[in-house]
């Protein structure tokens, strides 16, 4: 699904301060003497939460230290500043859903993806279970959420399709990024979300949920978030990005091993994570990882599936071949 990274931060002041942050801690790449640290900014998807823990363990056990790497991590303002932010050299490393990096690299820009943090989307449809809505068909004439993003409307269409239903009967209503908020308040039957998270944030208040994934509904099976640079760093500095793929892949390897400890790593270094929710939603985000010696890897009919789903979408304009869209150079596919 295209990003939902825009939910936060948006405006003038936000990006604002975040230049400021990135300015004050560096981030442009620049090599070490020999023995020291090299400064690198990695700019996140979303406020930090579970499915970052992998890199907050990274972080507290000094996995980037030991690859030579002084890594500073920043809340974004939308996938688009934050690519921004890379190509004006303030940053080295986005992350970003698989879809939003396509549609970048269609614009022109010269993303490119260097781990597979997510191997699956984390796309789909939310509902209460109290709905008894077993099956997407059954969305016919009820009300579901949309953001009104387009990738919204495609992973719709494509969810109830499969499932024998008429996406057509059903009425979309625009409510931006309220989904949890409108499902649990009754106005809506369901919402187009991240499930995992998503999903999550409904059960915490006691509401139980059903959902259906896009890769599990006949959807394409792509790599749900992507870590990236660009074309140039990538080739330029090759050393920075083996080490900031080894380093990250260590800490989710270690997430996968013990998911408390990791989300205790990311409740000590984030201001107002609350551990419980941020385990659950690790827990719920645990198999679109992929198998600890798979962390990170990217499957390239995964992304011809990606590139063939936008095409046929009109979500992007033109087929992304699968070594323009990413690498394994620094994966242990490499």
């Amino acid at each position: 699904m295209k990003t939902r990274v825009i939910r936060i931060l948006a405006g003038c002041v936000a990006l604002a301060a975040l230049t400021a942050a990135l300015a004050a801690c560096g981030g442009d790449g620049d090599g070490s003497e020999a023995g020291e640290l090299q400064k690198a900014t990695l700019v996140l998807d979303f406020i930090p939460n579970g499915v970052h823990a992998g890199i907050y363990e990274a972080e507290a056990e000094g996995y980037y230290e030991d690859n030579g790497i002084d890594l500073k991590i920043i809340e974004p303002t939308s996938t688009a500043d934050t690519l921004r932010l890379i190509l004006a050299g303030k940053a080295d490393f986005g992350l970003a859903d698989g879809v939003d990096l396509a549609q970048q690299m269609d614009a022109g820009r010269p993303a490119k993806g260097i781990m597979a943090v997510l191997q699956r989307p984390a796309g789909g449809l939310v509902t209460l279970a109290e709905e008894d809505i077993t099956s997407p068909k059954q969305l016919a004439e009820k009300k579901v959420g949309v953001t009104g993003v387009p990738s919204d409307n495609v992973v719709f269409d494509q969810i109830v399709s499969d499932a024998g239903g008429d996406p057509a009967n059903s009425d979309l209503i625009t409510i931006g990024f309220n989904g949890v908020q409108a499902l649990k308040a009754g106005r809506i039957s369901a919402f187009t979300g991240y499930v995992p998270a998503d999903a999550t944030a409904v059960e915490a208040d006691g509401q139980k949920t059903r959902s259906f994934l896009l890769d599990e509904n006949g959807g394409p099976s792509y790599p749900g978030l992507v870590a990236f640079s660009t074309e140039e760093e990538v080739a330029d500095d090759p050393g920075l990005m083996a080490g900031f793929v080894e380093a990250t892949t260590r800490g989710y390897q270690d997430a996968i091993a013990d998911p408390e400890a990791a989300v205790d790593a990311l409740a000590s270094q984030v201001d107002g994570v609350d551990s419980q929710i941020a385990l659950e939603t690790f827990d719920a985000y645990l198999p679109l990882i992929g198998p600890a010696d798979g962390v990170g890897v990217f499957d390239d009919r995964d992304l011809a599936e990606l590139s063939d789903f936008l095409i046929e979408g009109d979500l992007i304009e033109k087929p992304i071949a699968p070594e323009r869209y990413a690498t394994n150079a620094f994966t242990s596919a490499g």
